[in-house]
């Protein structure tokens, strides 16, 4: 599994978590800082982004992607459709969440969502 990651760092121990949950080892993190002007457009500063990540066409629609998805929600669904656009599915995501109790603050793997699991359900739903 590839992990392309638009926010914080993974810690190691996210990273054994997360290689636990998938019955797989997480091949590689490709960290791709995610800064965006929001004065400018964001369409092509969200192809930057996913440009920055370094894959060819061929790696888009082939390679096991896994998708740790920026903070700014704006970012990230349209981040989304450009991904979407490049593999021809929607990558499943991270989503993290809070440890309870933990001070200082740390962030766990809460699950993986399956984008296109998701939507073909709701597909199933229109009728």
């Amino acid at each position: 599994m590839i992990v392309l990651n638009f926010a914080h760092p993974l810690a190691p121990a996210q990273l054994d978590q997360l290689a636990r949950q998938l019955g797989e080892p997480v091949e590689r993190v490709i960290d791709i800082p995610c800064q965006v002007d929001v004065q400018a457009p964001l369409g092509p500063q969200v192809v930057a982004l996913a440009d920055r990540c370094g894959l060819s066409a061929a790696e888009w629609q082939s390679l096991p992607l896994l998708i740790n998805p920026p903070s700014l929600n704006f970012v990230a669904v349209a981040l989304l459709a450009e991904l979407h656009g490049r593999c021809g599915y929607f990558p499943a995501h991270l989503r993290l969440r809070p440890v309870d109790g933990a001070v200082p603050r740390r962030y766990e793997i809460a699950e993986v969502l399956d984008l296109q699991g998701l939507r073909d359900a709701a597909r199933a739903r229109r009728g």
